[in-house]
């Protein structure tokens, strides 16, 4: 059985695009990508066609639009390198593009070349100045209760700007980082250099149990911290402010997002990422 579901947002978002039928008239689908790179790792992308707003969304029909089959190159300026496909069971869908001979480097930028039947997509990203997380711990209001949250603090740079996303992956439980609700942050609105914000849970694609957005006694979360350009800054905000707006995770309210991708839509981010482990209480 599948654990949680990758947050493999592309295709949702690209389903309420009211482009694809024009008077009943079915439009060519178009290349969804979710991409990006990390300092200190290899480039990952996720690659789809979108899914018309009148289909049935669900892990099936998401699998069912995933390309495999697409040459897909990324370059540091030095180096070029084209991306393999693997498998991973623990995600839907459970292919993913990836490189290990470009490594994510501060300061650097990075271009992706898509190349699938006739259509080439293209766009660029760079990588910020990672910022360290000083501190995260998990916190209760009562403790007697058997949920919390994250509680983090970190230093933003004075003399530079910055935007940021939070994320948190529960370990053995989720398969890969989802981004904080509320976790898009753009140091304009921060009081102080010096940050201390409470950390609470994403939301994933078609989830098990029922959202909540606490932690829970007994887990080990990873927080991750990411510094960004604002392109990326501009996507990620969109994408909250849309679950927000439609309170729904699958079905943005309007048409709204952002994208940097050329010839296609979704993102190609470069991100800077501190990460720590915070250990909750003994489950009783």
């Amino acid at each position: 059985m599948k654990k949680n579901v990758l947050f493999l947002l592309i295709i949702i978002t690209c389903s309420c695009n009211n482009d694809t039928f024009t008077d009943g008239i079915k439009l060519e689908s178009k290349l969804a990508v979710e991409g990006w790179i990390e300092e200190g790792d290899g480039p990952q992308v996720i690659l789809s066609s979108t899914i018309p707003i009148k289909d049935v969304i669900d892990s099936t029909n998401v699998l069912d639009h995933v390309i495999r089959s697409a040459k897909i190159t990324v370059s540091d300026g030095e180096t070029i390198e084209v991306l393999r496909v693997k498998k991973d069971n623990d995600r839907v869908p459970p292919f993913i593009y990836f490189g290990s001979e470009i490594i994510g480097k501060a300061g650097k930028t990075y271009t992706l070349k898509i190349e699938y039947l006739n259509r080439i997509v293209e766009a660029s990203t760079s990588i910020p100045k990672t910022v360290p997380i000083i501190s995260a711990t998990y916190e209760k209001k009562n403790v007697v209760d058997t949920i919390g949250y994250v509680h983090i603090k970190f230093d933003d740079p004075i003399t530079e700007k910055n935007y940021y996303q939070i994320a948190t992956k529960i370990d053995k439980k989720e398969p890969i980082f989802v981004p904080a609700f509320y976790g898009n942050l753009d140091d304009k609105n921060f009081d102080s250099h010096s940050v201390s914000m409470q950390v609470n849970r994403g939301i994933l694609l078609f989830p098990k149990t029922k959202f909540t957005p606490y932690f829970t006694d007994g887990d080990l979360i990873l927080v991750k911290l990411r510094t960004m350009n604002k392109e990326t800054f501009d996507f990620w905000n969109s994408w909250q402010n849309e679950i927000v707006n439609s309170k729904n995770p699958i079905y943005p309210s309007n048409t709204s997002l952002k994208s940097n991708i050329k010839g296609g839509v979704g993102i190609w981010a470069g991100y800077g990422q501190s990460t720590v482990q915070v250990r909750t209480v003994q489950k009783k």
